[in-house]
């Protein structure tokens, strides 16, 4: 039994581990207390499929017969990582002039978190765009299946294109008013979203 509508409370925290496998997680609460369960749900209605452990995240929770549960995802911010942490392609991109970039809609070709990268098609383009894992956590996911949408920001790396930040779609379409997109790409994410 969940507690009584209008009882849930906002609570911020870090994910403890998230498996999509598995469709659930754990967060723990900044103030201390039970692990708070994390269905995908959830998080689906936030509009993310993974969020990645230790990823600062604010749920609304409620108290069930088997615990504490997230309701609501109200927030996630990915996991603090250090400077010299990534790939090499990265280390000279100041972030201002990846934020200029285009935020591109694609859709996640394949991923394998143990090999740790996997492949995005931007939509128009046969190009595959690369995925790597330290992008994913930077970006606040663990991992991505194929067909899933996403919003990316697409530099030049030393072997082809990859991708430099990942979004999901919602998330991807929230920051649209934002971001600059071709014409093109404006008319595929409205008809995406109609």
């Amino acid at each position: 039994m969940v507690e009584k509508a209008g009882q849930n409370r906002p609570l911020r925290g870090h994910v403890k581990w998230f498996d999509p496998g598995k469709g659930f997680g754990f967060v723990v609460a900044d103030e201390g207390g039970p692990d708070i369960l994390l269905h995908a749900n959830v998080l689906r209605s936030f509009g993310q499929s993974t969020v990645a452990d230790g990823s600062a995240i604010e749920v609304e929770v409620a108290r069930t017969d088997r615990g504490m549960q997230a309701t609501v995802v109200l927030s996630s911010r990915p996991p603090e990582v250090p400077p010299s942490a990534g790939l090499a392609d990265l280390s000279d991109i100041d972030p201002a002039t990846l934020a200029e970039r285009p935020l591109e809609p694609a859709r996640v070709k394949w991923f394998d978190k143990g090999k740790g990268f996997g492949f995005a098609n931007v939509w128009g383009s046969e190009d595959d765009v690369f995925l790597h894992i330290e992008v994913l956590r930077r970006s606040g996911f663990a991992e991505f299946v194929p067909g899933e949408a996403l919003g990316l920001r697409v530099i030049d790396g030393k072997r082809g294109k990859l991708a430099a930040e990942v979004l999901a779609w919602d998330a991807a379409g929230r920051a649209r008013s934002t971001a600059t997109l071709s014409g093109s790409q404006s008319r595929a994410c409205l008809r995406a979203t109609v």
